[in-house]
């Protein structure tokens, strides 16, 4: 398998990782029940299973994760909410139809495949069947915020670290540097909390573009 490679993005509106692999020289489709923020490549609206076994090289994925978190864990013991977010038998049917689909996103047909989200809850990790592989920050690809980012993968290596702006970022106020905690309220607050990192994607398609590419050509 030389060559450009075939790429599903599974749950992504932003193009922000289908668009870095297009820059690679590779094929790369986003799928999302959302539009695609960016024209740049192909984008199925709709259900991700619809387009699975379409014959992927391989796959990063960004499945919800509203109710896999650690942030999470307390809404699975509350009686009431005040901002109407679900809770008790609610939130517990949520987080397993949640860590359900992650489950089946990673144990899908595909011969290499990322999974990217937050630290995960353990009642969640026990469905999904085991830990991340990795956790990475931005600020280790170059931009200046800290965020836990991890990833489950399955036929890839870990992704190795480009140029880190921690000593740069530690500078900023905090309010700055750690903005994703500090998102104001607002119809777009998940989405924007939830935007990827161009620094990442881009190594995303460099690094395992490549590695790909070289396993296919040995």
């Amino acid at each position: 398998m030389s060559g450009p490679l075939r790429v599903l993005v599974a749950c992504e509106y932003s193009g922000i990782v289908r668009d870095a692999f297009i820059r690679a020289g590779h094929y790369a489709m986003s799928c999302d029940l959302l539009p695609s923020e960016s024209d740049l490549g192909d984008h199925y609206r709709g259900d991700v299973f619809d387009v699975l076994l379409d014959g992927w090289d391989l796959m990063v994925a960004h499945p919800p994760c509203t109710y896999l978190t650690n942030a999470a864990n307390g809404s699975l013991y509350a009686t009431s909410s005040s901002t109407g977010a679900l809770v008790g038998p609610a939130r517990w049917a949520a987080l397993i139809e949640g860590a359900t689909f992650f489950r089946a996103l990673l144990n899908a047909p595909i011969p290499r495949i990322a999974i990217e989200n937050p630290r995960m809850n353990g009642h969640a990790q026990k469905i999904v069947g085991r830990r991340r592989d990795q956790a990475i920050q931005p600020y280790q690809f170059g931009h200046m915020e800290t965020k836990e980012v991890c990833l489950w993968l399955r036929g890839l290596p870990p992704l190795i670290a480009g140029e880190d702006v921690r000593a740069a970022m530690l500078q900023l106020p905090k309010s700055e540097y750690a903005k994703v905690h500090h998102t104001p309220p607002g119809a777009d607050r998940s989405k924007e909390r939830s935007r990827f990192f161009p620094g990442i994607a881009d190594a995303m398609a460099q690094q395992w573009g490549g590695v790909m590419a070289a396993v296919g050509a040995a």
